[in-house]
């Protein structure tokens, strides 16, 4: 049974809230709001002590904020973004701090009850640069997944649990494989059927020769995992 068959589909969150967005900052997309809709069904405690990373415009942050986190951190290695952040997270009043940096850097204020993912995972045949760095992950794009994946356990506190979300091309078999290597137990809480964004488009003849899609497939499979720490 492949991950994707383990989870029915959930709806998109209903609200999706004006958020300011710089140039050249990710824009809130499907899978964003796919994984806030999981999050909002995850049972999250009150009081949690929350990190999001890659947090783009803190669309994910302010999510969980609003659902009674005590504190947020959220990551990312854009400055635009961080001030973005700031600026959606004041303008709602909601306990966010924005931190710039990447994985060592968040965990050094762990561990987390909740940790976010919704990391650059597009398969790429070059060097991420620029604004593309915000979705643009290697050939298979894991770079960052792997990453995510190998460091779960640190990121987590007991008794807490990971949520990341990202697109069936890139491998959520190996996810799940990686987070029980880490000593989480995942699996598949939600699952999307999108079509084809303009850059998954202007990629298919790269991804099809690279075997990670299919001839003429022109829709992708979004997956929310979540790993809990025992």
């Amino acid at each position: 049974m492949t991950a994707i068959s383990q989870a029915a589909t959930i709806p998109l969150a209903p609200a999706r809230p004006w958020l300011l967005r710089p140039p050249g900052v990710y824009r809130p997309q499907h899978d964003t709001w796919l994984l806030a809709s999981a999050l909002s069904a995850s049972g999250m405690p009150r009081e949690a002590k929350v990190l999001d990373l890659c947090t783009g415009t803190g669309a994910l942050a302010l999510t969980a904020a609003a659902h009674g986190a005590r504190s947020v951190t959220a990551v990312d290695i854009s400055r635009r973004a961080l001030a973005a952040v700031w600026v959606n997270a004041r303008l709602r009043g909601l306990p966010v701090r924005p931190l710039r940096g990447g994985l060592a850097e968040a965990a050094s204020g762990g561990p987390f009850d909740v940790v976010l993912a919704n990391p650059p995972y597009v398969p790429s045949p070059v060097p991420a640069t620029g604004a593309a760095r915000a979705w643009d992950a290697g050939p298979d794009g894991r770079i960052v997944l792997d990453q995510v994946c190998a460091q779960a356990a640190e990121l987590v506190a007991p008794g807490g649990y990971l949520m990341m979300v990202h697109s069936a091309v890139s491998g959520p078999d190996t996810s799940l494989t990686q987070l029980r290597a880490a000593g989480l137990t995942p699996s598949v809480v939600a699952t999307r059927s999108i079509p084809f964004g303009p850059v998954m488009r202007a990629r298919a003849a790269f991804l099809e020769a690279a075997g990670l899609i299919e001839a003429e497939q022109c829709h992708e499979d979004l997956v929310v995992i979540r790993a809990d720490r025992p």
